[in-house]
């Protein structure tokens, strides 16, 4: 048997495709602007860092390219990691590798949650892979060829590996993430973060997060990075003192990248926070807000947004030139008749453009799912996939028994997703934005990169400035914005493209959950849920 450790393996690592129709799956958005697909697979670039670095590494993005058979038939090992929505390519995947005789390794956020789905492969290696990825590697040195590893301690952070930029083609992607932080203090009980990673939040070094920038750098990247981390801001005494650092580090090269990622609402509390954000060139803020009801966030634990504004935190993260971006749900157990209406008004006096709206999905092992467990509510058919492929929370959501009656929540989210994505809602929201936001970007593209923004920029006037739905509008929004607040333009015209990609998203939940509305209607509700429970009718 050949020595899979110590010799010179061929290890090959796949990220396996996301459902086209998925909220941040924006491919549309992506041909506008010369790219594949919008993010790198940085879980597997950190999976190749700790791996032995005498291995061959190869690295397969199934959103960007196709996987061959040749690819796999190469490799010794071919490993494979992803996220619930991801389940059923990876499943796939699996078997189309097993049937070719490849040792298949997995692992990941879905695996970890659901071991047993993934018994088809050889190696299970679950929870945090800096934990038991080195035993997997032990295993794998003394010639075992099966294996499950799994562990409850957390990683240590400062240990943590610089991944593996270099197995990717920047020029395939919008952005390219990078994660200083895991973990999250708060306690929402629908989030599965806490349950992967903690409560308690675990930081790399500044000095870390710095090596890492310099390792991007000096691979000739530039541009968008993504801070991936769930709450950026869980600890912001610490992030403080990473932004004074990353400030200096971009000053003194010219500030080659610029900044997004995810926060809790209280970010708009701290004005020091916002300026550093600002002066590091941050541009879009992820916030989860979920509901405008106070009594629905109390009950779900998500007591941080309580009676905050969301409408005065939105305009303050404006006056920072940060653009927020919103996460809504419907389908809590405390949802009121006039849900609909509170979010449609939310998201639009906000201003919030990129606004993702899913409904209640009670993901593996989290607070959520115990509960419903208990009161024999939950679904036993929708933490894997059937027949319909993808589990998305835009459009399979809602996996247990509901209080209020299913078809209720259902047409309330359609109205929603219908209004806030109706184009002259939406355009109003990107006047709004583009008028209030005050940016002062710093980092600044190089003569071919601002060739290739000026080319995205007509493509965006061609398809939106041309288009019988949006001509007027977009035309409208341009003008308007360049007279009056000129700086706001680039993320009023980001907008607009991003527009072209939720047109088409909306009209396929629509459509999906206009389905399941008549599927339940005409089973009816009762037998629809013994189905889904797994009961004999």
């Amino acid at each position: 048997m050949k020595d899979l450790h110590g010799g010179i393996t061929n290890c090959l690592l796949v990220q396996t495709k996301f459902s086209d129709y998925s909220f941040w799956n924006y491919q549309d958005v992506c041909r506008i602007v010369g790219r594949k697909y919008p993010a790198a697979p940085l879980g597997l670039l950190t999976v190749a860092a700790l791996f032995p670095q005498h291995w061959n590494f190869r690295l397969i993005d199934e959103n960007v390219e196709p996987l061959k058979d040749q690819d796999m038939t190469w490799a010794d090992l071919v490993c494979i990691g992803g996220m619930l929505p991801q389940q059923a390519s990876m499943l796939k995947l699996i078997s189309r590798a097993k049937a070719l005789g490849c040792t298949v390794v997995v692992g990941g956020p879905d695996p970890t949650h659901q071991p047993d789905l993934y018994s088809e492969a050889d190696f299970l290696v679950l929870g945090e892979g800096e934990i038991t990825i080195p035993l997997f590697l032990a295993d794998l040195k003394k010639g075992i060829k099966t294996g499950r590893y799994i562990s409850e301690n957390k990683a240590n952070m400062f240990e943590a590996a610089v991944p593996r930029y270099d197995l990717i083609n920047f020029g395939d992607y919008i952005m390219i993430g990078l994660q200083f932080i895991r973990g999250c203090p708060f306690n929402c009980e629908f989030c599965d973060v806490i349950e992967l990673y903690g409560r308690t939040p675990r930081f790399k070094t500044n000095e870390q997060v710095i090596r890492e920038l310099q390792s991007l750098y000096d691979l000739g990247y530039r541009g968008h990075i993504d801070m991936v981390d769930d709450n950026f801001i869980g600890n912001k005494k610490k992030v403080k003192a990473l932004l004074h650092e990353m400030i200096a580090w971009s000053k003194a090269r010219k500030y080659p990248f610029y900044f997004t990622t995810e926060a809790s609402v209280n970010l708009a509390d701290d004005d020091e926070l916002l300026q550093l954000m600002k002066d590091a060139d941050f541009r879009y803020v992820f916030l989860g807000i979920e509901t405008p009801d106070n009594e629905t966030l109390a009950q779900n634990n998500k007591t941080q947004n309580v009676n905050k504004s969301i409408n005065d935190a939105v305009l303050k993260i404006l006056s920072y030139g940060m653009v927020s971006n919103g996460g809504y749900i419907i389908g809590f157990d405390t949802d009121r008749k006039q849900i609909a209406s509170q979010m449609i008004d939310s998201i639009q006096d906000s201003g919030i453009c990129m606004a993702m709206i899913g409904l209640l999905y009670a993901l593996p092992n989290t607070q959520l799912t115990r509960r419903l467990e208990t009161e024999g509510r939950l679904f036993h058919l929708t933490s894997r996939s059937l027949s319909s492929g993808d589990i998305d929370q835009m459009t399979s959501g809602l996996n247990f028994i509901t209080l209020t009656p299913r078809t209720e929540i259902l047409r309330n989210y359609i109205r929603v997703i219908e209004s806030i994505f109706k184009p002259s809602k939406y355009y109003e929201r990107i006047i709004y934005t583009s008028l209030k936001i005050r940016p002062k970007y710093k980092h600044k593209p190089d003569f071919k990169t601002w060739l290739l923004y000026m080319r995205s920029f007509l493509r965006v006037c061609k398809k939106a400035g041309f288009s019988k739905a949006t001509g007027f509008l977009y035309w409208k929004m341009f003008f308007t914005v360049i007279l009056r607040n000129p700086m706001g333009i680039e993320a009023g015209v980001n907008l607009a493209a991003m527009f072209i990609h939720f047109q088409k998203q909306k009209e396929y939940i629509v459509s999906v959950t206009g389905d399941l509305i008549s599927l339940i209607e005409k089973e009816g509700v009762d037998s629809y849920n013994r189905r889904m429970m797994g009961k004999s009718s």
